[in-house]
């Protein structure tokens, strides 16, 4: 028989986990909290800590007007309704408790907050707010409650633990084996709440999800975890279909599978477009200088391998970062050109036949594109796809050529859950005994096919505070 009993064993001590691993004890609840990694914290560590809710006091302090019946609607609007409605609303309308939350707790908010955010799809009303550090200000909020709470309650905390996993009978789940010291440690527990992130940093459970490799700035410890141990037990999945790549960057020259954000492509709002985007067949698939960011990610999803490249000529290379915006994030003409088919993607030819056969794109399509495009800058008018911006010809040589892949910033599916967070099997019937919180229920349950500013950090705080409260309140007494 197991020697460690509890109420509730969470797995995972992100945002979610955190908070609900904190609320169980208070009611009363005998709390495990494992995390596999040395630190707390999950995603928190690399996350902006981007929070939405509408009708707050920052809002109001502001004379900003807002609700969360606008909030739900702009979410429906962004998200096309197909997100999970239920999920949905639930989070929306205690959002405001949880920002209320944590600016009682002395959360230090950025003093440029409520805004607009417009990396993608933006909100009608300035209603996402975030703190001075980030997800890391939140983490100091949680980290303190966690803390209160272990002197005070029932409440253990394993780091370096991760779960190999889960103990059931005919009944349902009742526990997990724990990885503690060296040993496999079976925990039993009455509850088994799964907080244990996405898959951004599994390659084979991404590309089995999504047909495409998986190029990622998720954190390392996102290997999927709660979605192994659900299925291990039955679990369905949801979210299927919602994925949406963040829009091109660049892989890491040290690690290929990884993006680098400290270096990418500027955006269109940051800098209007002197080149032209190429696919494998060296066509041009969209108007280089189209503003949304949302309409950009959906036509890049339709690409192979969500691959492009970035093509433009020395002219471009001259003024990047002179006077003109740098293409590259902080790299000025003489890092694109010392890079220049050193670094992996970074190409440069004297013509463009020779340029297409370093970057691996078709020859007579990357020529015809280019051909096409410097006749629509002459004649002041792009009839293929409608670009404005034509500020010159693609014609001073050398040429380049960026590797760009849509990257996965978060994954959409995750284990299927009720409204009550309990895990649901292929049926559609609850596991008894089993909850799942946070990303692991997949973004695409509170963002559908979308971003939504906010829709990700916010639901994992209330769906770990309100399944905590209710799991306290259950087996508290017992």
């Amino acid at each position: 028989m197991p020697e460690h009993r509890y109420d509730v064993l969470v797995v995972g001590a992100g945002p979610a986990g955190l908070g609900c691993a904190t609320l169980a004890a208070r009611g009363g609840a005998r709390v495990l909290l494992v995390e596999k990694d040395r630190r707390l914290g999950g995603t928190l560590h690399l996350s902006g800590g981007h929070l939405s809710a509408g009708g707050t006091s920052l809002q109001r302090a502001r004379g900003i007007d807002d609700d969360p019946e606008r909030h739900l609607a702009d979410i429906d609007r962004i998200s096309h309704g197909t997100g999970r409605r239920d999920l949905i609303d639930l989070a929306v309308r205690h959002a405001p408790g949880v920002v209320e939350w944590l600016v009682a707790r002395g959360m230090a908010f950025d003093p440029e907050t409520p805004r607009i955010v417009h990396g993608h799809e933006p909100y009608e009303i300035p209603r996402t707010v975030y703190g001075v550090e980030g997800g890391l200000s939140v983490l100091q909020v949680l980290e303190t409650e966690l803390a209160e709470a272990r002197a005070a309650y029932d409440l253990t905390v394993w780091t370096d633990a991760p779960v190999t996993g889960l103990l059931r009978d005919h009944d349902g789940v009742t526990g997990a084996e724990v990885y503690r010291d060296g040993v496999e440690v079976p925990v039993e527990a009455a509850s088994v709440v799964l907080a244990t992130g996405g898959y951004g940093a599994d390659a084979d459970l991404f590309a089995e999800r999504h047909g495409v490799a998986l190029v990622t700035v998720a954190a390392r410890t996102s290997t999927g975890d709660g979605v192994h141990l659900g299925r291990s037990v039955g679990a369905g999945l949801q979210g299927a279909g919602t994925y949406l790549p963040t829009f091109g960057g660049m892989p890491d020259p040290q690690t290929p599978h990884r993006a680098n954000w400290a270096e990418r492509l500027l955006l269109t709002t940051e800098r209007p477009p002197r080149e032209i985007y190429v696919d494998r067949a060296g066509r041009r698939w969209i108007a280089e200088d189209e503003p949304s960011i949302d309409a950009k990610e959906r036509a890049l999803t339709a690409l192979p391998d969500q691959v492009f490249w970035t093509v433009f000529d020395a002219d471009a290379v001259a003024r990047a970062g002179v006077d003109e915006p740098p293409i590259v994030l902080g790299w000025g003409p003489d890092d694109l050109r010392r890079h220049a088919n050193v670094r992996p993607g970074v190409h440069a030819a004297d013509t463009l036949p020779e340029l297409a056969a370093l970057a691996g794109i078709d020859a007579e399509g990357l020529v015809g594109s280019v051909a096409s495009y410097n006749v629509a800058v002459a004649a002041g008018v792009d009839l293929d796809f409608g670009r404005t911006h034509l500020p010159a010809p693609i014609a001073a040589p050398p040429y380049y050529a960026l590797h760009n892949q849509g990257i996965a910033v978060v994954t959409f599916d995750g284990l299927d859950i009720d409204d009550s967070f309990a895990v649901r099997d292929e049926a559609g019937a609850t596991i008894p005994g089993l909850f799942a919180i946070g990303e692991v229920i997949g973004a695409g349950a509170t963002c559908g096919n979308s971003f939504c500013s906010g829709m990700l950090l916010t639901p994992a705080l209330v769906f770990g505070q309100l399944l905590g409260k209710s799991l306290g309140e259950r087996l508290g007494g017992r």
